[in-house]
């Protein structure tokens, strides 16, 4: 709740939906151990794999930027840890979230089940490719950095979802939400600058840069 106060109400994440979903889902709990200290940093934590978990705030903005009202189906690109899947599954209907790395997907998994997240899938692919089975979204959520938004994903962005996901190189990189108008138009609104690890795939940085 001291996380909830400081980090995210003090700044300007304000949806109720956003703070409820924050404070029902404990941190610790996907963090490793020898991080369990410092679970409730406003700071990213190593994970493994080269990986890390998001900054609180980071999360919560991605998902205030979402505009979610409950019954979305929603893609996150990139489990990680898969606190972010939670705070997602703990709002809408229901998480569709793609991790590549093997070790990860499992131990998402397996935290997600523990806490009874069971309207939140996690699959182990190519995330760059969304999860066609689920398609369209209402909403996608990208945690990692693109060179470009990939055509996959917008494609299964439903007709007036939101895809919010940083793009840029590891020099600049910027946090933009996409709204799908129609059929073939998109609309794209700049939310500020950030940090992400890359994403890599068929439609993002080639392997080497992981």
């Amino acid at each position: 709740m001291a996380m909830v106060m400081d980090q995210l109400r003090k700044r300007d994440i304000s949806d109720p939906l956003v703070l409820a979903a924050f404070s029902r889902i404990p941190r610790e709990a996907f963090v490793e151990e020898a991080q369990l200290a410092h679970a409730y940093d406003d700071a990213p934590l190593p994970i493994g794999n080269g990986q890390t978990i998001s900054q609180p705030y980071v999360v919560a903005m991605t998902a205030q930027a979402l505009r979610l009202r409950g019954h979305e189906r929603v893609l996150e690109v990139g489990t990680g840890s898969g606190y972010a899947a939670a705070i997602l599954g703990a709002i809408v209907h229901t998480v569709e979230t793609v991790e590549r790395i093997e070790e990860l997907a499992h131990t998402a998994t397996t935290r997600l089940a523990a806490l009874g997240c069971a309207n939140v899938r996690v699959h182990c692919a190519d995330g760059t490719l969304g999860w066609p089975a689920g398609a369209p979204y209402e909403a996608i959520a990208v945690a990692a950095s693109a060179p470009r938004p990939p055509p996959t994903l917008l494609a299964q962005l439903a007709i007036g979802g939101r895809m919010v996901l940083p793009f840029g190189d590891d020099d600049r990189q910027r946090l933009v939400r996409i709204t799908r108008r129609d059929a073939t138009g998109y609309d794209e609104e700049d939310l500020g600058e950030v940090r992400f690890v890359p994403l890599v795939g068929a439609e993002g940085w080639p392997r080497e840069r992981s």
